[in-house]
């Protein structure tokens, strides 16, 4: 496949947003042009084509899409590629940009991904509360209808309920099943998922990064960022930043290179990297630092959904972990004692170390229950939780001990930096 020289490096999937209607169809093909003619190619070229543009999930996980492809193409029965948009994460925006500015883009990689495992059924996944979202895919649909476009799979839309675990792949199997949105033990979505058939999931930014290599090419789609992470990411900046937003990069960007494009409004204390189930890492490390997998894991990071949040010096960083391990108990499926006691315990513990009320061993408690919860739980929901605890109480731990002993600080009332819920709800439906 010929590379495309006029088409630029970054942005990629941005580009023309805010300077074009690009959520309209004829705006989307002036600037990309239509999809190549798959129908002609066999399922393995098409997913040969994605592995050797080594793309990897932007879901999170960073999985190679190319397995995935494979062992959802090998199944037996009908198949069916679900584009998760859910965004749970409370401090993403990446996904719900792409569906409101770029959504032909998303859906042009859901038809090409639905090509590629033997799919003729596609369900778009988007937050119940992402009234833009939703609007913007649903016009889309419409526009594509009556364009007529070749290759389309049969499309529906599902709603998910904004809950952190509503876009974790079981619990979004079982959603869209019409069971219970909680995540299961069992088999494999790509084995056993949407109504017991082999099913593609997908995170709409990967399948929007589909649609372009599709049109221009592995060796176009490598020309930027790393060997084991090739081409660009979205990232959503937020905090004691001047330009919060969504921005697209290059994979293995420099972190002091990104935030210095957006500029500080306050001077960086530390900086959250992957969201809340990533890690705190103080802010000796940012000058140093690329947002490559190799470079963050010396730190025990990783990108993940593509979130960062630079803490200012004004913020009180015991507040913001209370008020997000709060948040973590209250998202607990209630299926396992992990996720139910240790997560309540912890919420519990941080409160009373920010007030000053916690007994002399509560620090040593919460050290010991973020190795002891790990591994232990129905699913993956109690380790991230405990990944995000255990890194503020390393980096934060001069804060920690003041407020064991003197209680609340003057900035335990600033305006909160992390978004997350001030009471827990009772339970999850």
């Amino acid at each position: 496949m010929t590379v495309a020289t006029d088409v630029p490096l970054l942005p990629r999937l941005l580009v023309g947003v805010g300077d074009r209607p690009t959520s309209r169809l004829e705006c989307h093909l002036d600037l990309h042009g239509t999809l190549p003619d798959l129908g002609r190619s066999a399922p393995e070229q098409v997913i040969s084509m994605f592995e050797q543009a080594g793309i990897r999930g932007r879901g999170g996980a960073s999985f190679p899409v190319a397995a995935k492809m494979r062992a959802v193409a090998s199944g037996r029965w009908s198949k069916v590629v679900v584009a998760n948009g859910s965004e749970g994460e409370p401090a993403s925006k990446k996904d719900r940009a792409l569906l409101r500015e770029v959504p032909h883009l998303v859906l042009d990689g859901v038809a090409i991904a639905a090509r590629a495992v033997g799919a003729r059924e596609a369900v778009i996944a988007i937050s119940e509360h992402d009234d833009r979202g939703v609007r913007a895919v649903a016009d889309a649909l419409s526009q594509r209808r009556k364009a007529r476009l070749r290759g389309d799979p049969r499309f529906d839309m599902f709603s998910v309920p904004e809950r952190f675990i509503s876009g974790q792949s079981s619990a979004l199997v079982n959603a869209i099943s019409a069971g219970p949105g909680k995540p299961t033990f069992g088999p494999r979505p790509f084995e056993r998922g949407v109504r017991n058939r082999p099913t593609l999931m997908q995170n709409v930014e990967t399948l929007a990064h589909l649609a372009l290599i599709a049109r221009h090419g592995p060796g176009w789609f490598r020309q930027l960022g790393t060997l084991r992470d090739p081409g660009s990411t979205l990232v959503t900046l937020s905090g004691a930043v001047a330009s919060p937003g969504v921005y697209e990069i290059e994979h293995g960007r420099p972190l002091a290179d990104l935030l210095a494009t957006a500029g500080f409004t306050d001077e960086p204390r530390a900086v959250l990297i992957g969201g809340y189930f990533g890690s705190w890492l103080p802010a000796a490390a940012i000058p140093g630092l690329s947002l490559a997998p190799e470079r963050l894991a010396d730190y025990g990071a990783s990108l993940g959904c593509g979130v960062i949040v630079a803490l200012g010096s004004a913020a009180c960083p015991v507040a913001e972990t209370a008020r997000v391990a709060d948040y973590f108990a209250a998202q607990s499926a209630g299926q396992c004692g992990p996720c139910v006691n240790g997560l309540a315990a912890i919420a519990d513990t941080v409160q009373q170390l920010r007030t000053g009320t916690a007994s002399r061993t509560a620090q040593r408690d919460l050290e010991r229950w973020t190795t002891e919860i790990p591994r232990r739980g129905a699913c993956q929901y109690p380790d991230g939780a405990v990944r995000f605890i255990a890194s503020a109480l390393r980096v934060f731990a001069d804060e920690f001990h003041q407020h064991a002993r003197r209680g609340r600080c003057d900035r335990c009332a600033q305006i909160p930096t992390l978004p997350a819920p001030p009471a827990r709800p009772a339970g999850i439906s």
